[in-house]
């Protein structure tokens, strides 16, 4: 029997597409001070947010885009049927602290950096085959807990390779929902898990870059659509490094993205800030879609945008015992349904 939403082996094609409500986005000093400083919402000047702790700090963060998300959409935190989280962190403790606040019914994700995107295609299916009216979506990332997780703590200043990414210390939320039209979720593609042996915790990009790939290729073959048909193609987050090599495997499949690919990590940083290859972690693609990028959106300088949420799917754990590093794409399609 046919799966009349799905179409090809990995797309979704809603027939009634859900929309954004209301995005949010919330950054620490050294973001506000990239080239899209001042298109996000909350500027800290603070990477401790007031708290004690790095990961508290964090935790306030995402606390903080959720609300604004929800207030942004003109609800309340009792109108959100369910809430869907997640960051870096062990037992995503980020997103259960935050869950636990609000008081919302919650479902915790981990896709690494892929986590905002997996969560916004998760939420869009539930509101479309009407199980909600309104989802709660977000993740966050910072710098300091990540650094301190998954290589090396911050006080120690190793030095760090050239194709090392900056954790963005930020995060992002948006309110998906069945009201209204705007910025509206068209299709989603689930990616599957690729491994092409990358050992190398340093290069996340060269990781991720493969499932990036695989899952705009499988995109463009279950729609039958070309590079043409959008007018921006965005991943997040495999920097320059991840970038370039994906643009060469997409090409190598026949989709030459060239002219209108770029990444969150490649736009959320100046070269000039010495982050190296560019930005990573739950909270940059978090925090550039739903701030610097949706207000492309709704303004109208794109129409139609192809996002996808990459991310590295280690461990400390798998990396000491010489485990390689597999990668996981998920893509989101936005169109501006504005006037329609």
């Amino acid at each position: 029997m046919a799966v009349i939403k799905k179409t090809g082996k990995q797309t979704i094609a809603f027939q009634n597409p859900p929309s954004f409500q209301g995005n949010a986005s919330v950054v620490g000093p050294k973001e506000a001070q990239g080239p899209l400083g001042g298109s996000f919402d909350v500027e800290l000047d603070d990477t401790l947010n007031g708290e004690t702790t790095w990961e508290k700090a964090e935790q306030k963060m995402l606390a903080r885009a959720c609300e604004l998300a929800i207030n942004k959409a003109g609800l309340t935190v009792g109108d959100i049927d369910f809430m869907m989280a997640g960051d870096l962190l062990n037992q995503l403790i980020s997103a259960n602290f935050t869950a636990r606040d609000l008081g919302i019914p919650f479902i915790g994700l981990y896709g690494a950096c892929s986590t905002m995107f997996e969560a916004i295609a998760l939420a869009s299916m539930l509101v479309d085959g009407e199980f909600a009216n309104y989802v709660l979506t977000a993740a966050s990332s910072h710098y300091n807990t990540a650094e301190r997780q998954y290589r090396y703590p911050a006080e120690m200043g190793v030095q760090r390779p050239l194709t090392t990414q900056w954790t963005v210390t930020g995060a992002g939320a948006a309110v998906v929902g069945r009201k209204g039209r705007g910025a509206a979720i068209t299709h989603v593609t689930i990616g599957k898990v690729i491994d092409l042996g990358i050992k190398d915790v340093n290069d996340m990009g060269s990781a991720m870059a493969p499932a990036a790939a695989d899952t705009i290729i499988r995109h463009f073959e279950d729609t039958g659509r070309s590079p043409a048909d959008y007018d921006l193609i965005v991943t997040g987050d495999l920097a320059a490094v991840g970038r370039a090599l994906t643009e060469q495997l997409v090409k190598q499949a026949g989709y030459d993205i060239s002219n209108k690919y770029t990444d969150c990590g490649i736009l959320i940083y100046d070269p000039a800030q010495d982050t190296h290859a560019g930005g990573s972690g739950c909270g940059c693609s978090a925090a550039v879609m739903n701030g610097y990028l949706m207000a492309e959106i709704i303004t109208g300088k794109y129409k139609r945008v192809l996002g996808v949420g990459t991310g590295a799917l280690l461990s400390p754990i798998t990396n000491f015992q010489g485990e390689s590093i597999p990668g996981i794409g998920h893509a989101i399609v936005i169109d501006n349904l504005l006037g329609v």
